[in-house]
């Protein structure tokens, strides 16, 4: 019945687009409004070509100097790295194979990109393996003696060295959810170098509240941002279904992007940023197979903007996103996974548009 209900709620928001743009409630123990947002419909530039037996997860993308546009997506079902063309979507290439040595994989599942490295999560070998683009050379892996079932990763440079922060989603025996007083390892924070084709890396910390509103029950997508000394880290437990806000030094903050905005599981969560004035949006995913919605959030305030779909994007894990300009993307595109079997592309310009949001940072 709860189903049938949100399928005619969902309905009722498309064919009505009701205009609620209400500060999101801070504190989840005050969740007492019900916030319904408007939802805009926007045509995809591309879809990829579908392969379900893939289990497509997540995807990063990676600007080569000689030309390049990659979009990169886990396989967890394949064990492989799929390389499309950010630009067409056009399948290039794919790495890795089934097993624990270097190089190869076991369910690949949060992927990131920075400078010329392909971070991968590994659930079932428990670890973080870095590779080397464009020649997708497997530098090395860390993360295995820590990490129990990871799954979201977020990274960027910081002092000299790549700071890192992945979820872990460990359970019980029997796969349940762990009592609340067992879940201080829910994010760990990793610091690491690369020379010479070595990694060096080191175990930080790991955190997570024990009790209270900061609980991380469920979870999966993580994203780091350092000029607000902010994770955003979502919280999938169905009786959360939120966004909870962290310090980079492991400490809930007190915020949370509360459930009224994710009605399915808050899933990827990707950074639109303007460096100079530190302004922005949070893109956040409601993964629905039904009714998939992106919310978008101001980076400042956390201030609620709005919301839209893509026609035939549906049930989005990972969710990329670039502010380049190439191919048919002026100011950048957003790569949503498309229901397990293949990536879309969603032009900016198009966001900017329907949400009358900013296209740039001019």
């Amino acid at each position: 019945m709860y189903k049938i209900w949100m399928i005619l709620l969902w309905l009722t928001i498309l064919l009505v687009g009701c205009k609620s743009k209400e500060k999101p409630v801070e504190n989840s123990g005050s969740e007492s409004r019900f916030v319904i947002p408007e939802i805009a419909v926007i045509k995809e530039t591309f879809s990829t070509l579908r392969n379900e037996s893939d289990n497509v997860d997540s995807p990063a993308v990676w600007h080569g100097k000689d030309g390049q546009h990659w979009v990169l997506a886990t396989a967890k079902e394949s064990d492989i790295i799929i390389v499309y063309d950010a630009a067409t979507g056009e399948k290039l290439k794919t790495f890795g194979k089934t097993g624990k040595a270097l190089g190869e994989l076991d369910r690949p599942n949060g992927i990131a990109v920075i400078d010329d490295y392909a971070i991968v999560v590994e659930r079932d070998n428990h670890r973080i393996q870095v590779f080397s683009l464009p020649d997708l050379k497997p530098m090395g892996f860390f993360g295995e003696k820590e990490l129990k079932l990871p799954y979201g990763l977020t990274v960027d440079f910081h002092d000299s060295k790549y700071q890192l922060f992945v979820t872990d989603n460990y359970e019980m025996p029997d796969e349940s959810l762990p009592p609340a007083d067992s879940l201080g390892h829910r994010v760990h924070h990793f610091s690491f170098s690369i020379s010479s084709n070595q990694i060096e890396a080191s175990h930080m910390n790991a955190f997570g509240a024990t009790s209270g509103e900061g609980v991380l029950f469920k979870v999966e997508s993580i994203l780091m941002d350092r000029e607000y000394n902010r994770l955003l880290i979502a919280d999938e437990y169905e009786m959360q279904r939120n966004v909870k806000v962290y310090d980079l030094n492991g400490k809930y903050s007190g915020k949370t992007i509360p459930h009224q905005y994710f009605f399915y599981e808050p899933e990827g969560i990707v950074l639109w940023e303007c460096t100079e004035d530190m302004s922005g949006y949070y893109v956040m995913t409601d993964q629905g197979k039904i009714n998939n919605t992106f919310q978008v959030f101001d980076r400042k305030t956390l201030e609620y903007i709005g919301g839209f779909g893509g026609q035939i994007t549906r049930n989005t894990d990972g969710l990329a996103i670039t502010q380049k300009d190439f191919g048919p993307f002026k100011n950048g595109a957003l790569y949503p996974v498309h229901d397990d079997g293949s990536l879309t592309a969603i032009s900016w310009d198009d966001v900017a548009k329907a949400l009358n949001t900013r296209k740039n940072c001019q």
